[in-house]
């Protein structure tokens, strides 16, 4: 009988809950902002709308997520915009882009504050960008975005499962306690 209750007792302890996180991320696409809200789990968040805010907390805008979870929004100051979206029940997602980028997007300078030197020489393919058209770099950031994005949500999904240490370690400690349960058992019938 005392076996039965201690099986029970090992049955009956905590285990983790099986959650997910919210998943947010923005990055540059041409002359706007393009982000992504979702699970952990791979779901993401459809129709879902994001609060854009500058650094001072004043709204600047919103944007909606499309049947992907990804939005786009176009900035006009060159500040740091904040994307807040309430998924309910307790899950909220924020992300915020820094004024450097935004700057960056825009093609202005970046504030004062926070303008960094900038190198002598153009970067690696600047030059070749910067004989296409507008045209031109519009068509290949939509392209290039479209094939990333896939990338992008699987990297992110794999990011947040678990690895195949903390599997083992998982399953150790399961052993363990059993272990410990069939040693206390035999304990008790040696004694009695």
């Amino acid at each position: 009988m005392k076996n039965l209750a201690l099986i029970i007792m090992l049955c009956a302890a905590p285990l983790p809950a099986l959650a997910h996180k919210v998943l947010a991320s923005v990055f540059p696409s041409g002359e706007a902002i393009e982000g992504e809200v979702g699970f952990s789990n791979g779901d993401m968040a459809v129709g879902l709308i994001i609060l854009v805010f500058g650094p001072d907390g004043e709204a600047l805008g919103q944007t909606k997520t499309d049947a992907d979870g990804f939005f786009i929004f176009k900035p006009e100051q060159p500040v740091a915009h904040t994307f807040h979206g309430d998924l309910g029940a307790g899950h909220v997602a924020e992300v915020t882009m820094p004024a450097e980028e935004i700057a960056a997007i825009l093609g202005k300078a970046a504030p004062a504050a926070t303008t960094a030197e900038t190198p002598a020489e153009p970067a690696f393919g600047v030059v070749a960008i910067a004989s296409l058209s507008d045209e031109e770099r519009n068509a290949i950031a939509v392209l290039v975005r479209d094939e990333i994005r896939p990338l992008r949500r699987e990297m992110a999904a794999t990011r947040e499962h678990q690895n195949m240490q903390s599997i083992l370690g998982g399953i150790g400690y399961i052993l363990g306690l059993f272990g410990l349960g069939f040693y206390l058992a035999a304990r008790r019938n040696l004694a009695a």
